[in-house]
């Protein structure tokens, strides 16, 4: 049976992962400070808000809401509208409010979800959230709750995540149980930084096996897959 895709409308991305994200995928994004995370998940939402009309979650551990909204708007893209619209929930959690939601089987967030239709969710960051465990098998354990919530909500997932300078993600636990993962560098070519991205995986899909060249401009990110980046 063919997956359904929920597009992201990001440009020049949907084209490599066969029309979009798998729905009621969790999907990581990983890199490190300042390679354009934040702006892709607000984009995947703010893009379903204006393409679709679909309702989007942003669930943060980190993020200033004043501040978010205020770094966006040189994006065009107005939160603060889209929440008095009702197509734009905020929601400021501590990690261990996270964990508390994970034992009550959905929560607060739930009746959010459920009562608004929410298709689009996204958990920023996720790095947090896993270090509240220290043991490997209760992470994963509390990893694949957090995933069959979100799938039981019938949402398709944006996660992001500081990129560890160990080169692992998670200890070798999210990393098996995301349904993708996407990676943002900027690395350092003679003198000058460039923005670059690669699909590392991602189930069912057909993807580049490149690391390939990205842009953050005035309308957000942009994908150029033509460009090949020699890390």
């Amino acid at each position: 049976m063919k997956n359904k895709r929920v597009p992201t409308f990001i440009s020049g991305f949907d084209d490599l992962i066969q029309g979009g994200l798998s729905e009621r995928s969790v999907n990581l994004v990983i890199g490190g400070a300042g390679t354009g995370k934040t702006i892709f998940a607000i984009q995947f939402l703010v893009n379903g808000i204006k393409n679709l009309g679909e309702t989007g979650v942003y669930i943060t551990f980190e993020e200033r809401k004043d501040k978010l909204y205020s770094d966006m708007l040189s994006f065009g893209w107005d939160l603060e509208k889209y929440e008095k619209q009702g197509k734009f929930i905020f929601i400021q959690y501590n990690p261990e409010q996270v964990k508390k939601m994970l034992i009550e089987g959905g929560g607060v967030i739930e009746g959010i979800i459920t009562k608004t239709k929410v298709k689009r969710l996204v958990i920023d960051s996720i790095t947090s959230f896993a270090l509240l465990y220290k043991d490997a098998l209760i992470r994963k354990e509390a990893a694949l709750s957090l995933f069959e919530l979100i799938n039981d909500w019938g949402c398709t997932a944006v996660l992001t995540a500081q990129h560890p300078s160990n080169g692992e993600i998670f200890s070798t636990t999210l990393e098996f149980e995301v349904d993708s993962i996407i990676r943002f560098y900027n690395p350092k070519m003679e003198g000058v930084r460039k923005r670059a991205f690669e699909i590392i995986k991602m189930r069912g899909t057909k993807h580049p096996l490149k690391t390939m060249t990205m842009g953050i401009t005035d309308n957000g990110i942009e994908f150029i897959p033509a460009k090949i980046i020699k890390c």
